[in-house]
């Protein structure tokens, strides 16, 4: 969008704003509490579309390697078809390097497809290992274990132990945890503060796909910056 009137916002107006930096903009600007509540919980929906987005892209690009290894990929439905049956009929075992058959090694080195729930519990599992070490920190889903800031703190302290004494943390001043961690994690790993501690403290537990959302762009930022190293694709 080239312009964005200065508010009240409809659903609609904020559903086409396709730009992260606009609505962070906006953020900056909102004038009141609501507007910025409004603003975080579009740029949210925004991020977990962009999500969406790249795993369906994702999944669209490993499915033709897919189709192009069994030989049925346009344009060359006689020869393919016919290698379709014949992989059928003698399963390849050889390892990949070993076989002079290209669709084979393409085959071979193709992974399954990780759906939703397998890359969310990847995020979980990952935030368990990083705050392992952490007293005071169980993180066994995205919302009660992260109620009182103290596992957010214990995250970002990982990557930047510099930034604060973690030991001097009170898991019974939960606003205070959230406003280090998130001001922490925007100033040196540039995520964007996408949760409001005063949105959390207001909730019995925090929504686990708000903090879902925010994990996984505290982990892109990480790797922006190279402090996270991500396996290379074939």
């Amino acid at each position: 969008m080239a312009s964005v009137n200065p508010g009240p916002w409809t659903k609609d107006e904020l559903a086409a704003i396709n730009d992260e930096d606009v609505l962070n903009q906006m953020i900056d600007k909102a004038q009141t509490f609501e507007e910025r509540s409004v603003l975080r919980a579009a740029l949210r929906d925004l991020l977990q579309r962009n999500i969406v987005k790249r795993q369906e892209e994702r999944a669209a690009r490993q499915a033709d390697l897919r189709q192009q290894a069994t030989g049925d990929a346009p344009g060359a439905p006689g020869a393919g078809g016919r290698r379709s049956v014949e992989q059928k009929k003698s399963p390849v075992t050889a390892p990949i390097g070993k076989t002079s058959d290209p669709s084979v090694v393409v085959a071979q080195k193709c992974p399954t497809t990780p759906n939703y729930k397998n890359v969310k519990q990847m995020l979980l599992d990952w935030c368990r290992a990083k705050t392992e070490p952490y007293e005071g920190v169980n993180i066994q889903n995205f919302s009660s274990s992260f109620k009182d800031g103290v596992a957010f703190c214990a995250l970002v302290h990982r990557f930047f132990p510099d930034a604060f004494d973690y030991s001097t943390l009170n898991p019974n001043e939960p606003r205070q945890n959230f406003h280090l961690a998130f001001s922490t994690a925007e100033r040196l790993a540039g995520c964007p503060s996408l949760l409001d501690p005063d949105d959390l403290v207001r909730m019995p537990e925090p929504d686990w796909k708000c903090v879902y959302t925010y994990i996984q762009e505290f982990y892109r930022s990480l790797v922006e910056k190279g402090l996270v190293k991500t396996k290379k694709r074939p």
